[in-house]
């Protein structure tokens, strides 16, 4: 098989899956202590399943029926701002506001068919892109099969995280055990080009490291952060200590840079909250893909 029919095989299983990934965003995508959403953000109609987009056709129907009798009710769904937040039909602005059937006007519930998490089209673009990269740096390599089934739970765990500063431990605990098992598997296998040994022993460095730090300072660093470290650490020690040190450096420059440029533009401070998670992931795949391009 050449690098190009791979490289495309791997974009298109990247596109796939992140494809399925919004209504697990929108149910994982909690503040920290609360269960995870079972309803649509009306809380009327139950959410079924893990994988898939997300649109209530409940709601749907009922904003249709609304703008079918002119009877004002308001539509269900999400603010036209995007934020997730549980919307009422209002006026064309999408703005959210519930909107009344008064002065003659008739409320269009014009939220009730937009997904109330994160796009699909989005997510897919992005599992595409990285499923690529990794099949274009590590090649035929057995290992890229492990790569190809993690991406799909690090663009899930980064959305997440970006949604409410959470990284839910049924998604960082089974991707490192998933990681660990999965690359003891290769290593029996020919032609694999990283070691089983240095793979535990940088899943348990870079936990403990993060561990310290948090420890130190629990404002800035989250016990999620710590969990997912052992599952990147475990994928960049496969291929030695050098990865592990670049993929670690790498996830901390982009998060300090991402930090900075919210203090330049005034939309934070040094005191503000920002989810580590995605620049932890960013970092490993960085140092990942140098990595395996360099074994």
């Amino acid at each position: 098989m050449t690098t190009g029919t791979l490289v495309l095989i791997a974009a298109v299983w990247g596109a796939l899956t992140g494809a399925l990934l919004p209504r697990a965003a929108y149910r994982f995508a909690v503040p920290s202590g609360e269960p995870w959403r079972a309803h649509c953000p009306d809380g009327r109609h139950p959410v079924r399943g893990w994988l898939g987009g997300v649109r209530c056709g409940h709601c749907a129907h009922d904003a249709g029926d609304g703008d079918a009798d002119g009877g004002g009710r308001s539509g269900v769904g999400r603010g036209g701002d995007g934020s997730g937040r549980p919307g009422v039909g209002g006026g064309g602005d999408g703005s959210g506001r519930s909107g009344e059937a008064g002065g003659g006007q008739r409320c269009v519930p014009v939220a009730s068919y937009q997904p109330y998490a994160p796009s699909a089209l989005l997510l897919a673009t992005v599992g595409a892109l990285v499923c690529a990269a990794l099949a274009a740096a590590t090649g035929t390599r057995p290992e890229l099969a492990v790569w190809l089934l993690l991406a799909p739970v690090g663009v899930l765990l980064a959305a997440v995280d970006l949604r409410v500063q959470r990284l839910p431990d049924p998604l960082t605990l089974p991707l490192a055990a998933a990681a660990l098992a999965l690359l003891g598997l290769v290593a029996l296998l020919p032609e694999h080009a990283g070691h089983w040994r240095t793979a535990l022993q940088g899943a348990l460095a870079l936990a403990a490291g993060y561990y310290a730090l948090y420890r130190l300072n629990p404002g800035g660093m989250g016990f999620g952060d710590v969990k997912l470290a052992v599952g990147t650490g475990a994928v960049l020690g496969w291929y030695g200590w050098p990865t592990v040190l670049l993929g670690t450096f790498a996830g901390f420059l982009l998060g300090a840079l991402y930090g900075g440029v919210l203090v330049l533009a005034r939309r934070a401070d040094r005191r503000t909250a920002v989810p580590f998670g995605p620049f932890l992931l960013a970092g490993a795949l960085a140092g990942l893909l140098i990595g395996a391009y360099a074994a």
